[in-house]
């Protein structure tokens, strides 16, 4: 298991800022959407058609502000990201009504994307030889900063009270400005270079588009564990109803324990573009053993169901590390926070659709879902190392060359 903080450095700084970060993130996770149906009392499709709202809204901003990040010095930019994110949430609790909270929560979800835009370059910057690295050890420590927030609105749901679901907010909060206040601590990293040639080159760069579609594919995986197992082990399978949280437990044990081992290895973007190919087997194999997990005995389903959240995770760790180290080796180091920003795109739209794609094919279809599912991710594996072969060849191209095309 990972060192919980580096020695004293800006890695050290971010790394604490991160932590605080994401108890506050792991209060919101566990009880943020109880908080709007039990203490709000607002119907779940309003929450659902806001959180859609205000994932729509936020996915063009972490291209934008990820630009302004690598223009303008990305410690100042991510802060105050931070700093909106903390109004916005303590907001919550004076959305009394479906179109205040879509207000705040649109806020609060934009803020969050902006910010990890902005993140990227200090990364880059602050993160030594191997930033990607760095950005694996930051994931691990954001599954143990969760677990803390996700034990501390245990609390708060099983209070139950509209007291406690407000303390629950305003520590969500209070996290977000303490991050912040954490963050200015860290020296401030001069703005990239001026480049001559087009502003927004990332949107223009296909292949870097095209892998970040693929890894936006494959991001749904991150869905299986939280929506797709949960729904299929009460619904379809004999197993005990606790299991929903052993398995929430091994994949949180096993990310904390081995992200940063499972990056060393993956150096180069084809090494990357191999370990998406792996993901997409391990993704496979797994889905095909949930699937199997309906119709046996309970001990056989749990067996089952323990065992493809093993394989789960080690597909997931594959993915997680080959995506740190693609989208990081592929973004011209004066762009980053620009590039950075479009990498998320494909993961805001695997959290649009994700839920409702796993739960129309593995849920309402059932056993075939599965298979249909675990294909996918396989068949996006192997789409991506020629994506990476597209995107390496035209690094080599002068960039003089590629301002005039572009042009």
């Amino acid at each position: 298991m990972p060192q919980l903080l580096p020695d004293a450095g800006p890695q050290r700084v971010i790394a604490a800022s991160n932590l605080v970060y994401t108890v506050g993130s792991g209060l919101y996770l566990t009880a943020g959407v109880l908080y709007f149906t039990e203490a709000v009392r607002l119907p779940a499709a309003q929450v659902g058609w806001g959180l859609g709202i205000a994932g729509l809204v936020s996915l063009a901003l972490g291209i934008a502000v990820g630009h302004l990040a690598d223009r303008h010095g990305a410690r100042g930019v991510y802060a105050a990201t931070l700093v909106v994110q903390t109004l916005a949430t303590a907001g919550f609790v004076l959305a009394d009504s479906f179109w205040p909270f879509v207000l705040a929560v649109s806020v609060a979800t934009g803020a969050k994307a902006a910010g990890l835009a902005a993140r990227s370059p200090l990364i880059r910057h602050y993160g030594g030889e191997r930033p990607q690295e760095f950005r694996a050890y930051l994931r691990a420590v954001t599954n143990v900063g969760i677990s803390f927030g996700a034990l501390l609105a245990g609390w708060a749901v099983q209070v139950g009270t509209l007291t406690a679901y407000h303390l629950l907010v305003l520590g969500n909060a209070l996290a977000f400005a303490a991050s912040a206040a954490i963050l200015l601590r860290l020296p401030p990293v001069k703005p990239g270079a001026t480049v001559l040639g087009p502003r927004w080159i990332a949107l223009r760069d296909g292949p870097y588009l095209l892998i970040t579609a693929l890894d936006g594919v494959m991001a749904i995986q991150f869905k299986v564990l939280t929506v797709a197992i949960p729904l299929w082990l009460v619904g379809a399978t004999t197993a005990p109803h606790w299991l929903i949280s052993g398995t929430m437990l091994t994949g949180t044990v096993m990310v904390v324990a081995l992200q940063v081992r499972a990056s060393r290895s993956i150096d180069s973007p084809a090494a990357g573009a191999g370990a998406y190919r792996r993901a997409g087997v391990a993704f496979l194999a797994s889905c095909a053993l949930i699937s199997s997990s309906a119709g046996v005995p309970a001990w056989a389903a749990g067996a089952l169901l323990l065992t493809a959240v093993v394989i789960h995770t080690v597909g997931e760790l594959w993915h997680s590390a080959a995506g740190f180290e693609v989208s990081f080796a592929l973004a011209p180091p004066h762009a980053t926070g620009q590039y950075l920003g479009v990498f998320g795109l494909g993961a805001g739209l695997s959290e649009a659709v994700g839920p409702t794609l796993l739960i129309a094919l593995c849920i309402s279809w059932g056993r075939p879902g599965w298979y249909v599912v675990g294909a996918l991710f396989a068949v996006t594996g192997l789409l991506v190392p020629p994506a990476v072969r597209w995107a390496q060849r035209r690094q080599r191209v002068p960039e003089a060359v590629l301002e005039a095309v572009a042009a």
